[in-house]
């Protein structure tokens, strides 16, 4: 067995642990810090198999953003977990069946894999030979799936817009500010107050 090997059986090795153990933690702190773990694991993979763009967008958009959202997110909003997990078994019958749906896609893609590996899928598009492999994914992206990759961009701007709008409430008693409507005062409209320290503006 050789180093690469050892590796890669080492990584798999504590990234399965660890996403077993996001699963069954009791702790919802201790699941995202175990999804981290397993995150970083899932990078060292990819740095094996030769894939170092991936490595680092793992890293940094998953661990370095998404992950440590959710540990925020967790620690901030003192969710009751014990209520959310009365409704486990109402939910259970369907989520059995996606479980199930996805085992048996995963035992087709195995199974086939095993049975025929080289069997041609989908063509793969040539690519320079002396490119990295930032560079190869780069070319591929914006050349043959130019306009998907920008249809994925347009649909994820579409989500984010659709969050805010559906999130944010105006509020009746809450005072915002209008900028229109302050920069069309004149002079002569505003009044100046000298207002004392800890004080507060009264009326």
């Amino acid at each position: 067995m050789n180093l690469a090997a050892a590796f890669f059986y080492l990584f798999s090795a504590i990234m399965i642990a660890s996403a077993f153990i996001v699963i069954v933690a009791r702790n919802p702190v201790h699941s995202v810090l175990f999804l981290i773990l397993a995150f970083v694991n899932a990078a060292g993979l990819f740095m094996i198999a030769g894939a170092e763009f991936l490595a680092m967008i793992l890293i940094v958009v998953y661990v370095g953003a998404v992950a440590v959202l959710f540990l925020f997110v967790v620690m901030m909003l003192d969710v009751d977990f014990a209520e959310l997990k009365e409704g486990f078994l109402q939910y259970l019958p369907i989520g059995s069946l996606i479980g199930i749906g996805v085992l048996i896609e995963l035992v087709l893609i195995v199974g086939a894999w095993v049975v025929a590996p080289s069997s041609p899928g989908a063509s793969p598009t040539a690519v320079a030979p002396d490119l990295s492999n930032t560079a190869a994914l780069g070319q591929i992206l914006y050349t043959k799936y130019f306009y998907l990759f920008q249809a994925a961009g347009l649909v994820l701007l579409t989500a984010m817009i659709g969050a805010i709008v559906l999130t944010l409430r105006h509020k009746p008693d809450v005072k915002r500010q209008d900028i229109a409507e302050q920069n069309a005062r004149t002079p002569t409209e505003v009044t100046m107050r000298k207002v004392p320290s800890r004080a507060g503006l009264q009326g």
